[in-house]
């Protein structure tokens, strides 16, 4: 199809020759990049499939169970799945799970006790976990159960303030929390190859120290995990990348067996742990997801890659910027301006497959400290492994852009927005 006929579907979808030509030639210049992150998911997919034939996934795996769940052979073979995958002892994927802030506070409830310290040493986690710490008082957060918290920030070039940590860590500190992506910050994502160098220096001032990584936002966009560099727990959100756009919920924590059965106990109860737990019909997608997940992911990957490049060459900051290498799939963009963010969210959401005719508006949305605009036009509520984008209503006004369960899709949400902004008559070329 020549690029006549394409445009004669985007002018259709609101696009016009200005916009859609630039797309253009910003798109052509990123195809070797687009074949190196299409290589990666190959390679994550041969893992997948081969952990699948590995564990004799069968059609039997794939049927509903209720109540108890007890002897739920799909449940645990998808569990095994996931520990393999990730090279751990052991995984506990379930539906019962609501969310990425609710896998975490499970993994870090099921895992520290009272008089234990939590010790971030990337900075401040994301605005959703600060309840559950109690850097910001809430009902039933661990501090209330005598559980404390302290972190380290990254030095000014984003580095490990390796004499910091060194100095924090002490009697107490029982869970070491690192958080992959960089959540409402402009910090750099980090690589596992960097997670693993400081995980390194962590186990060596404290050996018997878990450490817990939010892999939120991560999953397949590298070839290994935080648990192939010595990470005690990994954990994450089934929403996203591993949910490859087909689980309808769920989260996933996987790590050592001690860890993981810990906060199965917090998910269940005491003395029931992963006994426990019906699958209740979301078997089937979250399998199916997960074998899907690499190419999904890579799909987000080059939607990411795409908008760092347009934006960029416009002159607008992007973390990370336009040439660097991803180790998530968020891309943020600094716009300095309310209005710009705005419209950026609104033109995701106009290329929206689902209630694309809604225009986002900044609210004040639970667990975050100031109004937030979310564009999320999404089959599955809240998913950000589907085209998505928000941004908390401060300075810089940044928006984070994340997911597309197709490179087309994301790419089309991308040039959206840059209509949007010149059918709003903001001046950005």
């Amino acid at each position: 199809m020549s690029n006549v006929d394409i445009y004669g579907i985007y002018q259709e979808l609101g696009i016009d020759s200005k916009v859609f030509d630039y797309c253009q030639q910003v798109e052509e210049k990123l195809m070797p990049r687009f074949f190196e992150i299409d290589r990666i998911a190959e390679f994550n997919q041969a893992k997948v499939l081969h952990s699948m034939q590995k564990h004799h996934l069968s059609a039997a795996h794939l049927n509903p169970s209720t109540g108890y769940g007890y002897n739920d052979d799909g449940r645990d073979t998808l569990e095994k799945i996931y520990a393999d995958v990730f090279h751990t002892e052991d995984a506990l994927v379930r539906p019962h799970i609501t969310c990425g802030t609710h896998a975490l506070h499970i993994a870090l409830a099921g895992n520290l006790r009272p008089g234990d310290e939590i010790l971030s040493p990337v900075g401040k986690p994301y605005d959703t976990l600060d309840e559950i710490i109690g850097i910001r008082p809430s009902t039933g957060s661990l501090a209330e159960y005598g559980i404390s918290y302290r972190q380290v920030d990254l030095l000014p070039d984003g580095s490990f303030d390796y004499d910091g940590i060194r100095e924090t860590i002490g009697e107490k500190t029982r869970l070491v929390e690192i958080q992959r992506s960089k959540g409402y910050a402009t910090r750099p994502t980090l690589s596992v190859e960097r997670i693993g160098e400081l995980i390194a220096y962590i186990k060596k001032i404290k050996p018997d120290v878990i450490c817990m990584v939010d892999n939120c936002y991560g999953e397949f966009v590298e070839e290994r995990e935080p648990s192939d560099v010595g990470a005690d727990l990994v954990v994450g959100s089934l929403i996203k990348n591993p949910g490859g756009g087909l689980a309808p919920i769920g989260g996933y924590i996987a790590g050592t067996k001690e860890c993981v059965d810990r906060a199965a106990y917090r998910l269940t109860a005491p003395g029931l742990g992963k006994e426990l737990g019906a699958n209740l019909g979301t078997i089937q997608s979250f399998v199916q997801g997960f074998f899907l997940a690499p190419t999904v992911t890579a799909a987000a990957l080059k939607g990411a890659v795409f908008a760092a490049n347009i934006y960029e060459q416009l002159g607008f900051r992007a973390i990370p910027k336009a040439t660097e290498e991803r180790y998530d799939i968020i891309q943020a963009i600094e716009f300095g301006k309310p209005e710009l963010l705005v419209a950026f969210c609104e033109g995701i959401q106009a290329a929206a497959p689902v209630d694309s005719y809604v225009t986002p508006i900044p609210w004040a949305m639970p667990g975050y400290d100031s109004d937030v605009i979310m564009a999320a036009g999404a089959f599955i509520s809240g998913a950000s492994i589907e085209l998505s984008a928000d941004g908390p209503m401060k300075d810089p006004y940044a928006v984070y852009f994340q997911g597309g369960l197709t490179y087309p899709h994301a790419k089309y949400g991308i040039m959206k927005s840059l209509q949007r902004m010149v059918d709003k008559g903001i001046k950005i070329w």
